[in-house]
């Protein structure tokens, strides 16, 4: 930078090309020397800038032989966040970032001083994941708020959060939190690496990062990236070794390495007694299962495979049958496609226009369909239960939607054991895939020694603080994540 004053203040305006929100307010100090203090409007606390940084230059006697810069930043500046600037870049990213920015005549240096107040949405309780016995406070848009609903929970010297930058235009703040003590520094390695790799323009959620975390060759419908929306649920991954990436201006924090079976696990779990929780998460189980296989088993048993029918059913399911214009499978096909567009309807309108949805679907769609023979109504039974038991997984609902799709075509054509083959396929897909150099489908395939204690069923406290469950790193050297 410049030592003239109005260089410098001429080449931001030039950057920002005369943009209105570019604050420039220049004034003078007590022995004549200009001074200015720039900041973008609407990211900074006008009541803060004026208390803290104006009002202290402007009145202050500077003693003889003194250097100015020196004396502001260790006498007048009273915020507790300053730093030095002297490179335009770091001029123009403390700007962005809400600072305001010293800047006197005669220096080439500057003092950003942290007087953020941009306006953001207060902490609220998720509506993504819904507990019971939990807290009731979600992550915010400001990273800094998300930082401090972590460190809130987890009062530990060995709790760190490092900073990065992404997005070549964006310049979006993200900040990888985990356990020093607890967390594999080799996946952390790995996990840095991933990011300084990210070749994208802007980043504006966390949804931008999936793409380069995952493995570049996989191409399975699983995804072995976990989301949250509470901190209660972070802390207890980072508990665990795990390690969350924090992207500014989204509420949803990234978790990995993550596993397959922690799809079935949830905050309430561990806050109800064990007998209620395991009896909770074997419904998980049957209700994934239903979800997943219901639609294309009925279209396979009723294809190809009447005989594993008892008579009552046979006879109800051809009389409804019969009445049909079209194929089971292309009825099946078409009433799980209604259903998703319904959804999909009910999930972007207006929640006041949404129940209007529901009712068209239920009512015009659904019975009027049933009346009027375009649909029977086995099929309208399976279809809707199987999207029911789907609602019980949300993070698992697009695998379950794509597969449950697939399950019915096969079915359709070459009967169970086309949805055999098929299962065979993607678990043999699933299990090959690694989150980390972590095995998904851990503590399963591989089988681990813990396989029942906090996965199938939910153990008692004082069992699962001895266990620990062993998973390899990316270096095949094995390391602990307790759980």
């Amino acid at each position: 930078m410049e030592k003239i004053l109005t260089q410098n203040i001429n080449f931001l305006k030039n950057i920002f090309e005369f943009s209105s929100d570019l604050t420039v307010r220049e004034f003078k100090l007590r022995d004549g020397t200009s001074a200015a203090v720039l900041s973008m409007d609407g990211m900074v606390d006008k009541t803060e800038v004026t208390l803290s940084i104006t009002a202290p230059l402007i009145t202050a006697v500077f003693p003889t032989d003194t250097d100015k810069f020196s004396y502001i930043n260790d006498r007048l500046l009273t915020n507790c966040e300053v730093a030095e600037v002297t490179q335009y870049e770091e001029l123009i990213s403390y700007i962005m970032s809400g600072f305001a920015v010293v800047a006197v005549d005669g220096y080439e240096k500057m003092s950003a001083v942290g007087t953020q107040g941009f306006p953001y949405r207060g902490v609220t309780e998720p509506t993504s994941e819904i507990v019971f016995r939990g807290s009731r406070e979600g992550f915010s848009e400001p990273l800094k708020v998300n930082i401090t609903l972590i460190r809130r929970r987890i009062k530990n010297p060995d709790l760190v959060f490092k900073s990065m930058e992404v997005g070549r235009l964006s310049k979006t703040q993200i900040c990888l939190c985990y356990i020093k003590s607890v967390v594999s520094h080799k996946i952390l390695t790995e996990l840095e690496k991933r990011l300084q790799a990210v070749d994208l323009d802007t980043v504006l959620a966390s949804g931008y990062l999936v793409s380069y975390l995952t493995d570049r060759n996989s191409r399975s419908v699983f995804s072995t990236i976990g989301v949250t929306e509470r901190p209660d649920t972070l802390c207890g991954k980072l508990t665990e070794g795990r390690i969350g990436i924090i992207v500014d201006g989204t509420p949803a924090v990234i978790i990995v390495p993550y596993l397959f079976i922690e799809n079935f696990q949830s905050f309430d779990d561990y806050s109800n007694r064990p007998y209620f929780a395991s009896f909770i998460r074997i419904l998980k189980y049957i209700s994934f299962i239903f979800a997943l296989y219901m639609p294309g088993l009925y279209v396979a048993v009723t294809d190809f495979h009447l005989e594993y029918l008892p008579t009552p059913l046979l006879n109800h399911i051809n009389d409804s049958l019969r009445i049909t214009p079209f194929p089971l499978v292309v009825e099946v096909l078409l009433v799980a496609f209604m259903y998703e567009v319904m959804r999909e309807a009910g999930l972007r309108l207006p929640k006041p226009l949404s129940h209007a949805v529901s009712i068209v679907g239920a009512l015009v769609i659904g019975e009027t369909g049933v009346s009027a023979g375009l649909i029977s109504a086995p099929t309208l039974i399976f279809v809707a239960f199987s999207a029911i038991c789907s609602y019980v997984l949300p993070e698992l609902y697009g695998t379950v939607t794509i597969l449950k799709f697939g399950y019915i075509i096969a079915g359709g054509m070459f009967g169970v054991i086309g949805i055999v083959l098929l299962s065979l396929t993607a678990t043999v897909s699933a299990c090959s895939l690694n989150s980390f150099g972590v095995p998904y489908f851990s503590p399963i395939a591989p089988v681990s020694k813990g396989i029942i204690s906090d996965n199938f069923i939910r153990s008692d406290w004082h069992k699962l603080i001895k266990h620990k469950i062993k998973v390899q790193n990316l270096t095949g050297v094995e390391t602990d994540f307790e759980e």
